[in-house]
């Protein structure tokens, strides 16, 4: 029988309110530990230590477990119990061993008594129980005295752990405004101690900071708005400290604390306003489209999605000029350009803005309007502009053989600003790198330079430019698209070489060849092709053409009995003419073989057969026909060298001058001060001087004048024709190769009276026969250089000759 149980005095055991010593008697036979709290008797007769007999008796309930308090703290080892075996007789022949969990480690047993102690602080909220296993061993032979008993050993808890926030510090959030009682957020403690033995566990909330803002459910932990329209403008940010305290809030119970951080959340509750009432704005006539001319700033309290704002133009005579946009990161209402401004048509707008919040809460409409307006004012601001096209675009329609210097078009630009300054034409040569076109610098007028051809350039797109007189810098473009149109300058031909064949036992009318043609006009109903017998051929006795009408045709046998040995090839000229108008034709050429062939027209050989040579050429005959080759071939080279040393090449004298018109005078000129021998304007703008009064002419002198271009006609006296002469000379000289530069440099200077230089004349020079001295026309630059050498007046020693 084993019995178990633990001793204290009575003092304590009463103390602690529960038993601390048991008692208990297990069956060997059964293996079952069964016992009840010793009764006071028994109690009093183990403290006597008088030997007590026991009767075994049936209990009613079933005990296998200690219990011992956690966290002791004294310095002997914790007393837990004792174990009994009935067949120790005390003399120490038994040997109590102890296994299982904490065996030797938290728990040890004197294998001798059988009483256990504690040598490790206990901890419940670490472990809150031990299960173990008793034996009795015959010390003498290590024979088990009784089978092995397994029994358990309990921590009892004590308020030990004070409640913890595990999810601590807390972050929540609340709209601003919100009614008292609306939930932000709820906090729960955690207790570590027993919470079925007695109030260790049992937690109760408090609100240490943050009142009167909010408060807390005592039991819930639930953190409520304690106060009604809480601002987030005024006040944004709160700490809380919320408190938790077990053993029902009692005193001596043990308490935790955390931080609630709770941030009033915004709502529109802020209406926008404008700072600025009045806002004053200018912008360049030049000012592209959609470029920004300034910014508006509606303010609002709110943020996020409560700040955005949406500007419009709701008046003004700028509504159809100008636009408003909204900056999504900074909320500013953005002026942009809406369409091109003119300083020279209005010169100032005025805009109504209307600033509001598309995003309304209803139940803060009362705190509104939540729109506001203010007042733009722009002013225009002149710019000298660039010429302005009318229209803004050109397309032109030209047929391929229009002659060159012919106007296809005028283009028209003017200033747009007050000034009108005059217009300068010209053609971007990048866009014309065929230099195909040209304009009057003047009149604008576009014409041909070169001639067209639809089959090279069947489009042209080029860019004419127009540039202000008095600002060069402000140049206008305009693209000029030019279509040439087709005439018909193109004869049809054949798109390849044609070759038949025909047999030597063909027939009369057999099909020998299917032939068709190309042309690289292409005319508005399409190609169709005629197809006949050149003149020539008319009357071909072997061969004949019948046109399909489908711009092909068939070519014939109009005989049988062809032989190879009369006439191996037959050349069929084929007459081939177009529908255009004019009618234009050429002739294309069949080259027909006669062939051998088998009965089912394949053909064997279209070759006549080769004659050999009756003897060979012997060693002295091919020596003679090659001396012959290389004579010829020297001839030849000689003949060309002949040919190329008469050739003389066109070399300008360096001390030749060379000039387009000689003009003879008997006098001197009159210098700037003379106004009779010639009109300064109409040097620099002829067509202005022809369109006022008529040039003076100088009355005292009548210059004789050789011209070179003497046999131009009269008639190229008209501008245009004029035009028309000039550009097709220059395409002449251009394609003319062997040509010779006579362009030349001529730089006239005025000289007389009115002269710097005064007179050069020998009439108004002294008679004196002494050397008159001319060292001073060194000093009038490197124009009169010339003269000063001729004249001996040198600074350094003259040369010899």
């Amino acid at each position: 029988m084993w019995t178990s149980g633990r001793m204290s005095n009575a003092k304590n055991w009463l103390g602690l309110g529960m038993s601390l010593y048991f008692w208990g008697l297990m069956d060997l036979t059964t293996t079952v530990l069964s016992g009840t709290p010793t009764p006071q008797g028994e109690l009093e007769a183990l403290l006597s230590d008088k030997p007590q007999s026991h009767q075994r008796t049936k209990r009613s309930w079933v005990w296998n477990q200690f219990f011992v308090l956690e966290e002791y703290t004294g310095t002997d080892p914790l007393y837990v119990g004792k174990l009994h075996s009935d067949m120790d007789r005390g003399d120490g022949s038994i040997k109590y061993i102890l296994s299982g969990e904490g065996a030797g480690i938290v728990f040890t047993i004197d294998d001798t008594t059988g009483d256990i102690h504690a040598i490790q602080r206990l901890d419940r909220e670490e472990r809150a129980q031990y299960t173990l296993r008793a034996q009795a061993l015959d010390r003498r032979t290590g024979r088990p005295m009784e089978p092995e008993s397994e029994f358990i050993i309990k921590i009892q808890d004590i308020n030990d752990n004070e409640p913890k926030f595990l999810d601590g510090p807390y972050v929540a959030t609340v709209p601003e405004m919100s009614p008292v009682g609306t939930s932000v957020i709820q906090v729960t403690a955690t207790d570590a101690d027993d919470p079925t033995y007695g109030n260790s566990a049992r937690v109760v909330y408090s609100i240490l900071q943050g009142q009167p803002y909010f408060s807390v459910d005592s039991k819930t932990g639930v953190i409520r708005t304690a106060l009604m329209n809480m601002d987030r403008e005024a006040k944004e940010y709160y700490e809380v400290i919320i408190q938790a305290k077990d053993m029902g809030g009692q005193l001596g119970g043990l308490a935790g604390t955390t931080t609630v951080n709770i941030t009033l959340s915004d709502v529109n509750d802020n209406p926008p306003r404008f700072p600025q009432k009045h806002y004053q704005m200018s912008v360049l006539e030049s000012a592209p489209i959609s470029s920004t001319v300034g910014r508006v700033f509606a303010k609002d309290l709110d943020e996020g999605i409560n700040a955005e704002m949406k500007y419009t133009i709701v008046d003004g005579d700028g509504a159809d000029a100008f636009d408003i946009s909204t900056d999504p990161n900074f909320q500013v209402g953005i002026i942009t350009v809406k369409k091109p401004l003119s300083f020279e048509s209005k010169k100032s707008y005025t805009l109504k803005v209307e600033g509001a919040n598309p995003h309304l809460e209803m139940r803060f409409l009362n705190l509104g309007p939540f729109q506001d307006t203010t007042t733009v004012h722009i002013s225009v601001e002149d710019v000298d502009e660039p010429p302005v096209f009318e229209p803004g675009f050109y397309f032109v329609e030209v047929p391929e053989d229009v002659a060159i210097g012919t106007t296809i078009q005028i283009i028209s630009a003017k200033d747009p600003d007050v000034t009108n300054n005059s217009i300068r034409y010209s053609i971007d040569r990048s866009s014309d790198s065929g230099r195909f076109f040209y304009v009057d610098i003047t009149t604008g007028a576009l014409m041909t330079a070169r001639p067209l051809d639809r089959e090279e350039f069947s489009w042209h797109n080029i860019t004419v430019l127009a540039m202000e007189m008095n600002n060069p810098s402000q140049v206008g473009s305009v693209p000029v698209t030019i279509k040439v149109l087709d005439v018909n300058d193109n004869a049809p031909e054949f798109p390849r070489f044609y070759e038949a064949f025909v047999c030597e036992n063909t027939k009369a009318g057999q099909l020998i060849q299917t032939v068709s043609a190309v042309d690289q006009d292409d005319p508005r109903n399409g190609q169709h092709f005629y197809y006949s017998l050149a003149p020539e051929a008319a009357n071909n006795p072997n061969f004949t053409i019948r046109d399909n009408q489908d711009n092909t045709a068939r070519i014939l046998t109009r005989r049988s009995g062809f032989r190879q040995q009369e006439q191996s090839v037959f050349y069929l000229p084929i007459l081939i003419a177009d529908s255009g108008q004019p009618v234009l034709s050429s002739t294309g050429t069949l080259t027909i073989q006669v062939c051998s062939c088998d009965d089912d027209g394949h053909v064997m050989s279209c070759s006549p057969e080769a004659y050999m040579l009756p003897v060979s050429l012997s060693r002295g005959a091919l020596i003679a026909i090659l001396a012959c080759i290389f004579v010829l071939l020297v001839l030849v080279l000689l003949i060309l060298s002949m040919r190329r040393h008469r050739k003389q090449p066109y070399i300008i004298d360096d001390e030749e001058n060379i000039h387009e018109n000689i003009v003879r005078y008997d006098d001197e000129g009159g210098g700037e001060e003379d106004t009779e021998a010639f009109d300064i304007a109409a040097m620099w703008n002829p067509r202005e001087a022809q369109a006022g009064t008529a040039p003076k002419t100088r009355q005292d002198m009548l210059p004789e004048i050789e011209s070179l271009s003497r046999y131009v006609p009269q008639t190229c006296a008209v501008n245009s024709t004029v035009h028309s002469y000039v550009l097709a000379k220059l395409y002449e000289a251009d394609m003319d190769l062997w040509a010779p530069p006579f362009d030349s440099l001529q730089t006239y200077m005025f000289e007389g009276d009115g002269s710097v230089a005064g007179s050069l004349s020998s009439l108004q020079s002294a008679t004196s026969d002494s050397e008159q001295n001319f060292d001073f026309l060194t000093d009038w630059g490197p124009r009169f250089r010339k003269l000063a050498e001729l004249y001996g007046a040198s600074e350094g020693p003259a040369p010899l000759w």
